[in-house]
């Protein structure tokens, strides 16, 4: 019975990997809220920190399982891949905290909709993880279209100004309060209700704001996956490593989140460091062609160093009493 799936092969790794890869995660989301948050309350700054060490130690952990079953190579990817998902998903805690200050959703109820939020990233991650390893498989030149994006994207973000996340102009929003029938407080911690529907009058199932800040949420995830799945497949086309690294960084973000949501000020230069690491992925691509394949460890120890970089600079200049960061 368990032999073809042993020996089976999917997306260029044995099926087994992909199984097991999807029991650890599954076990992780029933242990944060089967066992952790069983009950709504609100997540503080230390039980946020604490939880993200969790995932942030189980993403290790794969990631030696990785060196263990598909060696050094394939590890240094993915822990790359881990490092740069991780930074690029930074900035949708502005977004994700503007769609709950939008919709009121209180804060005992926001792991709740992170929670779920995660179901569908780890679809919509999988259907564009498949999409682009098609692409980079039927045209190898698209590799060469990701890397003059991630490199035009790094530029942007060093020379343009960080814009404000507006969501109550959303189109999206507006696009789902005249498409949803929605109700106008939030019923509990109920995503849908039963309830007079407001034009007919009859009983129908309503959405409530819970619901649509998980589509604005899974709707972001989208927007930011746009520049973080090329960014990945930049440095390796393994479906496999591209997806599981792209899965625990987000999980450990999400888990972040509370803890991230009161302190990302102190981070402010690291968008710049995200930016030049962008630029270096995109330039590498190229690089290729003239000095031959570059190293992963390589690439990791600049990626990391460069995050690093920036974390340490904003770290030190967000202490400062009479800081003027907003006006650069």
């Amino acid at each position: 019975m368990l032999a073809p799936i042993v020996t089976a092969s999917f997306l260029g790794q044995p099926a087994w990997l992909w199984v097991a890869f999807l029991a650890v995660v599954i076990v992780l989301l029933v242990l944060d809220l089967g066992v952790l948050h069983c009950d709504d309350h609100e997540i503080g700054i230390r039980e946020s920190l604490w939880l993200s060490l969790g995932y942030i130690v189980a993403g290790v952990l794969f990631g030696g399982f990785v060196w263990w079953q598909l060696g050094a190579q394939p590890a240094t990817e993915y822990i790359t891949g881990y490092l740069i998902e991780k930074s690029l998903s930074l900035d949708n805690v502005f977004v994700i905290a503007s769609i709950f200050g939008a919709l009121a959703v209180p804060r005992q109820l926001q792991h709740r909709v992170l929670f779920w939020g995660i179901v569908g990233v780890l679809v919509l991650r999988a259907l564009m993880v498949g999409l682009g390893a098609a692409l980079v498989a039927q045209f190898e030149w698209m590799l060469f279209v990701f890397g003059v994006f991630l490199a035009v994207t790094g530029v942007k973000m060093l020379l343009g100004r960080k814009e404000a996340h507006s969501v109550e102009d959303n189109a999206m929003l507006r696009w789902l309060r005249r498409k949803l029938p929605v109700t106008p407080h939030l019923e509990g911690r109920a995503f849908l209700v039963r309830r007079a529907h407001p034009r007919t009058g009859k009983a129908a199932l309503l959405a409530t704001p819970l619901l649509l800040a998980l589509l604005m949420i899974e709707f972001a995830d989208l927007i930011f996956a746009v520049d973080s799945i090329p960014a990945i497949f930049s440095i390796t086309t393994d479906p496999f490593i591209v997806y599981t690294s792209n899965i625990f960084a987000v999980l450990g973000l999400r888990a972040l989140y509370f803890a991230l949501a009161a302190m990302a000020h102190r981070f402010y230069y690291l968008k710049h460091a995200l930016a030049l690491v962008l630029v270096f992925i995109g330039a590498k691509i190229f690089l290729v062609g003239i000095i031959g394949k570059i190293p992963a460890l390589f690439s990791l120890g600049v990626t990391a160093a460069l995050l690093a970089g920036g974390v340490v600079v904003s770290l030190v200049r967000t202490q400062k009493p009479k800081d003027t960061l907003g006006a650069s």
